[in-house]
């Protein structure tokens, strides 16, 4: 058989080879994950089935028998403790993105490109998502923490289960301003409404955002093309373009 004739078979056979892969993303990651699958799915033909949340309800779901094969979690400690705890192909487990904390009002010239906004404190309510579940929560507990702030406005928090309500809530107006990750309010790499002051970055621990191989999808050769493809150049171009970096 010649090389010509081995790719055309190759190539005729290939959609029956497509294969659907089930991933849990961390609701932070929800824009980019869309756009990266289905640039994915174009060049593979493989089927990419998202689902989207905290990633602490995550944690739960996929130690009661969820059946994700890949987890896009918004922390590190989560995967590393899925895969010590036996849910997940040890070695798997590695950074794919670096978040961005921001503190956003929809509406312009609320917040300050200071974010000295929390300090005069003039607002009824400050959107945040559970410190519990949501990495980004616990990121913005951590930068009021660091800013002496905790006390004062903690009496004005809306909290959300993830930082998807948490930008839902802001959206909406029924808080005025909230913490929310940069991804959610960035196209292009420009804010596309209302005002936000980006979070420095040592105010609170790193987001390190980190993948990790589930058991289930072990031995799915479709997995494996996915988590490779998120590692790569197109991917993360795509990432940057939320504000993501590495």
């Amino acid at each position: 058989m010649t090389i010509r004739m081995l790719l055309t078979l190759l190539l005729v056979s290939s959609p029956a080879l497509a294969d659907e892969i089930q991933v849990a993303v961390a609701a932070n990651f929800t824009a980019p994950a869309k756009v990266i699958s289905a640039n994915f799915e174009k060049e593979t033909g493989h089927k990419v089935e998202l689902s989207f949340g905290a990633t602490g309800k995550f944690y739960a779901q996929i130690k009661n028998g969820a059946p994700f094969e890949v987890l896009l979690a918004a922390d590190s400690d989560t995967p590393a403790k899925l895969e010590q705890e036996g849910a997940a192909i040890p070695g798997s487990r590695f950074t794919y993105a670096i978040g961005q904390l921001v503190l956003w009002s929809s509406k312009p010239g609320v917040v300050d490109p200071a974010g000295d906004v929390l300090k005069k404190n003039s607002f009824n309510h400050l959107a945040i998502a559970d410190p519990k579940l949501a990495p980004y929560g616990a990121a913005a507990m951590e930068t009021l923490t660091a800013l002496g702030l905790l006390e004062a406005v903690q009496s004005k928090f809306v909290q959300a289960e993830n930082i998807a309500q948490t930008h839902q809530f802001v959206a909406s107006g029924n808080a005025e301003l909230g913490f929310v990750a940069l991804s959610q309010i960035i196209k292009d790499g420009q804010i596309v409404d209302g005002s936000a002051w980006t979070v420095p970055t040592q105010l609170h621990k790193p987001i390190r955002q980190d993948a990790l191989l589930l058991n289930k999808g072990k031995d799915k050769a479709a997995v494996h093309a996915w988590l490779n493809y998120l590692k790569g150049e197109k991917a993360q171009s795509v990432m940057r373009s939320f504000g993501y970096h590495f």
